[in-house]
């Protein structure tokens, strides 16, 4: 898989971008490409689309979350965030940019490793000849696994591929109730630590989107102790 993955990685600092790209290139990435500078970026993942891009937040020319805005209507590949700001609120801002994953520096290789690989699979799971090629309704929700489109009423709703593949995983499932360690496990590829606050904050948004964000919620609602249900039918 590491062989044939194009790796996008924005980050200025020209001795960690080459330590990061040797790291890659030994670990099997031989595709990996650079560029310092964020109006660069969004040139280059919007013309030469990468299946990844590690993104960096603090860059010249155009802030990392100016990048993941512009690209992320257009962009089907993941991003991964990569960053010296380490507080909650960055992350949180992060995901709701159209992050996938986001990672605080240092950053120890092996964890940037284990998380790009686990994007990778769910890439190679989404675009799998599996049970997206249906299409799942729930009242006036329609929601297409092919097209990876979500209509309210026939309306489109504007998801981030995050919210898509949260709310196909726990719609897909249902009527099972979902924990946050298989859905952490499934969308992230990591180990839920008890801590990662993530599926909650996207959960929270998917409910505003679908306008279902006032209790009693009618369309994701949260078994206590176990985990969240979708509900197809009202």
């Amino acid at each position: 898989m590491e062989s044939h993955a194009q790796i996008l990685l924005v980050e200025d600092d020209a001795r960690l971008t080459a330590l990061i790209t040797a790291f890659l290139v030994a670990q099997g990435f031989k595709k990996v490409r650079s560029v310092a500078d964020g109006r660069a970026a969004i040139a280059t993942i919007l013309d030469d689309p990468p299946d990844c891009v590690i993104l960096d937040m603090l860059l010249p020319g155009a802030e990392g979350l100016e990048v993941c805005r512009a690209v992320r209507g257009r962009y089907r590949g993941f991003i991964l965030v990569l960053t010296a700001q380490d507080e909650d609120i960055h992350e949180v801002v992060a995901l709701d940019a159209g992050a996938d994953d986001y990672l605080a520096k240092p950053v120890r290789p092996q964890v940037l490793l284990a998380r790009l690989r686990a994007l990778l699979r769910r890439g190679a799971r989404l675009s799998g000849a599996d049970e997206r090629s249906a299409c799942i309704f729930a009242g006036d929700l329609a929601i297409d696994g092919e097209r990876r489109m979500v209509t309210r009423g026939g309306v489109p709703v504007a998801l981030t591929d995050a919210e898509f593949d949260l709310l196909w995983l726990l719609a897909s499932r249902a009527p099972a109730v979902l924990s946050r360690d298989e859905l952490v496990g499934e969308l992230r590829g990591i180990e839920f630590d008890g801590l990662d606050r993530s599926i909650d904050m996207r959960v929270s948004k998917l409910r505003r989107k679908l306008g279902d964000d006032q209790p009693p919620h009618r369309r994701i609602r949260t078994v206590r102790g176990r985990g969240y249900l979708f509900v197809k039918d009202r």
